[in-house]
């Protein structure tokens, strides 16, 4: 049972990346945008000064956002961890991209915070850099001709990271059936997968009492998946959308997966915007469906200096794990470009507390002066009456804002979100969680740069 705990809570973490940081930044953003604000922040209940900028520009198919933050003590110091190392400086550019994520040619160097391989078995929403203090620099890049393509992914160009491929075809495009409905445009996948990490197969270790240095004692091998999906693309049309999809995926040496579904879009006159996906999970010993996920930098590899004791996704690969076969669903609203809903749920057949729930809004009327986003996530739900009773299974965050003038945002945030634990060697061995108040002032500007 504790290990169908454990992986019902890396389920829940794996499902949307973070949150807050989607709702500050968008990255395939085509405007010139200036963003900056300054604050009181409190971190785990310590006062700073904060002052953020973080502006945004496109010229043509390119894009850059850069994102300087600075936190001052009491005292007057800068915080160690605006700094700690070269990442800490590398961060100051969020992103780099070429073109849009759904054209022909698509490069972005930098956060990732939205990336997935395909339909998402194997990678789903991988976000590189879940903790503001430990920016990373990955890469993206998608490579489409006319009738097959590429999609690759790099999570940290500062360490080993993940590394993913795709490939996939429209095979009967080579042939004389290639103008016959849905089967014409049938595309067909292949992914590997896997993490070159150097922690990524460690199962136990200890720290070296005289520097700091933290020991690997017993690994296993990294995990390698490879994934085997086929779509069909039933209607494309230009306000209704329908793909039936099929994934196959096996962990070379453990166990394997399959996932089938289906995901439906309907756009409505600019009124309205609805996307769904429905998918059931076959889940074999061994397996963790979506293993590279939003949260997967924090589950990759942990270690706890008071307990002694090594807690790594790996594991769970190697304790003859059985989180038996599932439903997963998520539904994303878009009223006016206004109202954004985005939900999901999933529960495990057998398994009577392993209802996974995310709840996400954002509110921003042009009309009217407020601001209002929050996120609302829960794990190991029962039934009903459990859903909102917030404790330790429960995650959340919360902005609320007001304008008085177009340009301006006076708002509080909530967030809860995670910083590093490192070494003697500056590696990072574990996260804590941390909570973050901050009542802030905002200013965000277009810029006509003209052209």
């Amino acid at each position: 049972m504790r290990f169908i705990r454990t992986i019902l809570m890396l389920l829940f973490l794996s499902q949307f990346s973070s949150q807050l940081i989607g709702q500050l930044y968008n990255p395939d953003n085509q405007n010139n945008i200036l963003y900056g604000g300054m604050g009181i922040l409190w971190i785990n209940s310590q006062p700073y000064y904060s002052l953020h900028l973080a502006p945004e520009f496109s010229f043509g198919k390119i894009g850059v956002g850069l994102d300087l933050n600075l936190e001052f003590g009491a005292d007057g110091k800068l915080r160690n961890e605006n700094f700690a190392d070269l990442s800490s400086y590398l961060r100051l550019i969020r992103y780099f991209r070429y073109g849009q994520i759904n054209e022909d040619f698509y490069l972005r160097l930098g956060a990732l915070d939205y990336s997935t391989l395909g339909n998402g078995s194997i990678v789903y929403l991988y976000n590189n850099s879940p903790s503001f203090d430990a920016r990373k620099i990955g890469m993206n890049l998608n490579l489409r001709f006319d009738k097959y393509g590429f999609e690759t992914l790099y999570g940290s160009f500062g360490a080993g990271s993940v590394l993913g491929i795709r490939g996939y075809v429209n095979p009967l495009k080579f042939t004389q059936f290639s103008d016959i409905p849905v089967v014409g445009d049938v595309e067909t996948g292949i992914s590997i997968v896997t993490d070159l990490h150097q922690y990524a197969g460690v199962i136990s270790g200890s720290i070296n009492e005289e520097n700091g240095e933290f020991l690997k004692e017993q690994t296993v091998d990294k995990p390698v998946f490879v994934g085997l999906d086929i779509t069909f693309p039933v209607i494309r049309k230009e306000i209704v959308s329908l793909d039936v999809y099929s994934d196959f995926v096996q962990i070379i040496g453990r166990g394997h997966g399959i996932a089938t579904g289906f995901k439906f879009g309907m756009k409505g006159l600019g009124i309205f915007d609805i996307h769904t996906k429905l998918e059931r999970r076959i889940n074999g010993r061994n397996y963790i469906p979506s293993y590279f996920n939003a949260f997967y930098e924090l589950e990759r590899f942990s270690f706890n200096k008071t307990s002694g004791e090594v807690s790594s996704k790996i594991q769970l690969l190697e304790s003859n794990l059985y989180i038996g076969n599932g439903w997963y669903g998520e539904m994303n609203f878009n009223i006016m470009n206004t109202i954004k809903i985005l939900g999901s749920y999933q529960r495990l057949d057998k398994e009577p507390d392993s209802g996974i729930l995310q709840l996400r809004t954002s509110i921003a009327p042009g009309v009217l002066p407020f601001v209002f986003n929050a996120g609302y996530n829960k794990t190991n739900i029962k039934d009903e009456s459990d859903i909102f009773n917030m404790d330790e299974r429960s995650m959340m965050f919360v902005e609320i804002g007001y304008k008085p003038v177009p340009y301006l945002l006076v708002s509080l945030l909530y967030k809860w979100t995670f910083t590093p634990i490192r070494d003697f060697d500056e590696n990072i061995i574990d996260y804590q969680t941390q909570r973050r108040v901050e009542p802030r002032v905002s200013f965000i500007y277009p810029l006509d740069l003209g052209g």
